[in-house]
Formats: C-alpha cells, sequence, structure tokens
C-alpha cells in the first residue's frame, strides 16, 4: 500500500464514517435500529452495489471479535452494579440453561421444518441463541424498564456470548461432535478462567487508577479501553473465555468510582459506535443479496421458532426457580434481541469449512434483519403494554472526580440534573462527612461560595473537596441525598455521613 492509497482509504472511511453518524439521528427519529442502517451502507457499497468485493470472512471473523470486545468493554462501563446484583443469578441461568433449550428447540426447528442436517441446525440454534450486547445496551438504555429487568438482560447479554461461541466453534469443528458433558465441562472451565481473569485484571486496574494521578485527563479513558482489552487477552491467552473477561473487568471499572469518569463514559462511547459501524458494514460488505432468496423463507421460520417458542421457553425454564411475575417474563421473552454478534458467530462455520456455510450465514443474517425489524421497534410498546415502565426513577447524579495526590484528597464536580431529588436541599442538609464540603456553586454561569442555607437547585454545579480517607462516603452520601432527597438517611438510602 502506498501513501496514495492510504489518502483513498482514509477518505472513504471517514465519508462512512460521517454518513453512519447521521444515521445514528435517522434512526432515532423513525424508530429504525441504527445496525440495520449500518448494514445497508455495507450493503450498497458491496458487490450488488458500487461494485466493492469483498469476501474474506476470516477477517471479518477476527475484526468482528475485536469489535466485540469493545462494545462488551463499553457495556460493562455502563452498567450499574446495584441494577444487576440482584439479577445475576437470574442472567446467569438466562445465559446457560436458557441458552441450552433455546439452543435444542431452535436446531430441532432447523432439521424438522427446513431440513437442514443436524450439524448445520445445531450451529444456527448455538448462533442465534445468544443475545447482542450492542443491541440490548442501546435499546434498554432508551426504555424505562424497572431495574431488575433491565439488570437481568444487561447481564444475560454480557455473559451469554461465551457458551454460544464454545458451542459454534465446537459444532464447526470437523470430526464427531463431543458428548453433551464433555461440552458441558468444557463450557464450565472456559467460564471460570475468564471469570478470574475478568475479577483480577478488573481490580487490579480500578485501584491503580484511584491511587496513582496520570499527568493527564485525557490518559485516564485510554487507560481503562486498554485494561478492559487485556483482561479479554489474558483471559483468551489462558484458554479461558475472553469475553466474559472484558465484561467482568469493565463492570468492575465502571463501578469503582474513577478519576474524571464523565470522559472515560464519553470516549468509551465513542470507541464502541465506532466499532459497531465497522463490524456491521463490514458485516453488510460480506453478505451477497442476490443470493439471499433462497434462504429468506427458512430464515423466517427459524427464527418464527426462535422467537415465539424457544426465546419464551427458554425464559419459562429459567425463571421458574425465581418466581417471576408473568408480566416479566413476557418482556424478558420479546426482549431477546439479535444483532450483529449472531452474524459474527455466522462466520466461523465459514473459516472451519462447514458444509453448507453459505447458507447458514445467508439464513442468519435473513433472520437477524427481519425479526430485528420487529422486535427492537416495538419493545417500548410491550413494555407500556405490559406495565411495566418506570419513568418517575430520579435522575442519576453526574460526578466526575479528579485526585489531587500531593494535597491528599480529591475534587469532586457534581452536576445536578433536572430529576434529581437534591433540588430543594441546603448545602448543611447535605450532612457531608467530615473531611469534606462544597466550596463552590456555579449556578447560571455565576460562581459563589455557599452557605449552610444555600438551597441547591437543578442545573448547579458543586465543586467538593474530600480528603482520600472520607472520598467514598461522601460521594455515597451525594447520592444518597440526589436519590431521596434530605431524607435520604431515614429512607434507607444510606450515606448517612452526619458531621
Amino acid at each position: 500500500m502506498t501513501v496514495h492509497h492510504l489518502n483513498e482509504l482514509l477518505l472513504v472511511c471517514s465519508i462512512l464514517l460521517l454518513v453512519a453518524v447521521a444515521a445514528v439521528r435517522i434512526s432515532s427519529r423513525s424508530g429504525l435500529p441504527s445496525l440495520l442502517i449500518y448494514l445497508g451502507i455495507g450493503v450498497a457499497i458491496g458487490e450488488d452495489g458500487i461494485g466493492i468485493g469483498f469476501d474474506n470472512a476470516q477477517l471479518t471473523q477476527v475484526l468482528g471479535y475485536a469489535a466485540l470486545v469493545v462494545i462488551l468493554a463499553e457495556g460493562g462501563l455502563g452498567t450499574k452494579w446495584r441494577e444487576i446484583k440482584p439479577a445475576l443469578p437470574l442472567a446467569a441461568v438466562l445465559s446457560t440453561v436458557g441458552v441450552a433449550v433455546s439452543v435444542g428447540i431452535t436446531a430441532a426447528a432447523g432439521h424438522y421444518l427446513v431440513g437442514l442436517e443436524w450439524r448445520q441446525a445445531l450451529i444456527i440454534g448455538a448462533v442465534v441463541s445468544s443475545t447482542d450486547a450492542a443491541a440490548v445496551f442501546s435499546v434498554l438504555r432508551k426504555v424505562p424498564l424497572p431495574s431488575r429487568l433491565t439488570g437481568a438482560l444487561e447481564a444475560e447479554s454480557g455473559f451469554n456470548d461465551a457458551p454460544v461461541v464454545i458451542l459454534v466453534v465446537a459444532f464447526s469443528t470437523a470430526g464427531p461432535i463431543d458428548s453433551w458433558y464433555a461440552l458441558l465441562g468444557k463450557i464450565v472451565l472456559e467460564l471460570a478462567i475468564g471469570a478470574a481473569v475478568g475479577l483480577a485484571v478488573g481490580w487490579l486496574g480500578a485501584f491503580g487508577l484511584r491511587h496513582v494521578a496520570l499527568p493527564a485527563s485525557g490518559l485516564y479513558p485510554i487507560a481503562v479501553m486498554a485494561i478492559a482489552v487485556g483482561a479479554y487477552a489474558g483471559g483468551a491467552l489462558a484458554h479461558g473465555s475472553g469475553f466474559l473477561a472484558v465484561y467482568i473487568a469493565a463492570l468492575i471499572l465502571g463501578n469503582a468510582r474513577l478519576p474524571h469518569w464523565p470522559a472515560t463514559r464519553g470516549f468509551a462511547e465513542g470507541i464502541g459506535w465506532i466499532a459497531q459501524i465497522g463490524m456491521f458494514v463490514l458485516l453488510g460488505l460480506l453478505v451477497t443479496p442476490h443470493e439471499l432468496g433462497d434462504d429468506i423463507v427458512r430464515a423466517v421460520i427459524v427464527g418464527l421458532v426462535l422467537t415465539v417458542v424457544a426465546r419464551p421457553l427458554s425464559v419459562v425454564v429459567s425463571t421458574t426457580p425465581f418466581r417471576t411475575p408473568w408480566r416479566e417474563r413476557a418482556l424478558l421473552s420479546w426482549a431477546g434481541l439479535r444483532g450483529a454478534v449472531p452474524i459474527v458467530l455466522a462466520t466461523i462455520p465459514m473459516v472451519y469449512e462447514v458444509d453448507a456455510s453459505e447458507d447458514i450465514f445467508n439464513i442468519v443474517f435473513m433472520l437477524v434483519i427481519v425479526y430485528t425489524l420487529v422486535q427492537g421497534p416495538t419493545l417500548p410498546w410491550v413494555a407500556k403494554r405490559l406495565r411495566l415502565g418506570n419513568g418517575e426513577a430520579a435522575a442519576d447524579l453526574g460526578i466526575e472526580s479528579a485526585p489531587l495526590e500531593r494535597l491528599g484528597g480529591h475534587l469532586l464536580s457534581v452536576s445536578v440534573p433536572q430529576k434529581s431529588r437534591m433540588h430543594g436541599v441546603e448545602v448543611g442538609e447535605l450532612r457531608l462527612p467530615r473531611g469534606s464540603a462544597v466550596t463552590l456553586v456555579v449556578r447560571e454561569g455565576k460562581s459563589f461560595v455557599p452557605s449552610p442555607t444555600t438551597v441547591l437547585r437543578r442545573g448547579d454545579e458543586l465543586l467538593v473537596v474530600a480528603t482520600d480517607p472520607v472520598r467514598d462516603a461522601a460521594e455515597k452520601r451525594l447520592r444518597a441525598v440526589a436519590e431521596g432527597g434530605k431524607l435520604a438517611g431515614w429512607l434507607g438510602l444510606g450515606g448517612n455521613g452526619a458531621r
């Protein structure tokens, strides 16, 4: 490649990125999932469009894995531990037992209803049984659901990629398929290794970032993403699940109250968008539209069984021990969103040169498009009909922290959002722990030093100085007041911290 070729490549990539960014605005207004627009861009510039030929399944798989790592990292960084903690047992069952039920039913449909051989049917069953992290994270954060449901769905989408990848690779490998107990043992071992690596890397990374002041605030987002990606690599090299490792490490980092957190979240979201755009466009390039016609009917049949039989039954089986109400079961069934992950996983049999692997890819591609068009836009309506909306929750408090290493303290920048219950609370009523204080308030562009009787308002920016020993307690108290108002200490929300 010459410099001239590089210039042309950069020009094309920049134009595609700008078009994709504009497509986000279109999708948000129309309700059309953005992944379909990105896939459409890839198809438009592909073989049946502008004419760019691309058929490298192995490169697509490698880049798709890399993009999935970034997407899982961004999802973990944005997942609140307090929301998913109560839902962890349910999410673990959904991503293991639920996946097994879904694979079995979907594979049976592929074999008996559309005539696929058992190996191909099992591959398709495994590929489409994984909910897509990007689709779930992007859709659910726009739907005001109860935290227990949001937590269960987000954790499930972060966890279930690991067992599904193991199954797809096992079914795609030449030779006889391993017995069920051998597959189960392999899945358990890889999940255990991945979880251990993710916990270790996440904890060590959070500890280091909280106790070492970097010379520039812009280095924190880079360090966080590097730690998360390192967790994936470490987990994979240890013959564990790298996908589980990166999600757990990012989850720990995202809930560790790291310095300059808003900037880190913004950086992670931007990198996540780039990963999604690149992955979807590449997948759109890989598909050949004129070859999809023969597989549309099979895709619709398999997808129908997956959506109305396999997913609901897997949810019923998984939720039975938890006595989940039927409304929540119905929503969990409908919210099993598919996206780029199944399409990326469908490249694995192509790389392993499984018979009819192109048919598998085409069926999965069409299934994802058809049922994303059905499920994604209708999820808010379904939640409303099931009366599972939760639109009255208080807005989360925006807190950014900067370490004052030489002074042994921290400077907290606190933004009071519009729906925060901190509105109307006096500074003295915050009851911050000893060693912390509100030193400055910025209101409507003007700053002043508050008194204990200063009443806080929506839109205020506060600067809070806290010494190292009370930094966490100060932030905990601020968040408690934001959720419960001045009586938070008596409402079971924690953060007493009285002076």
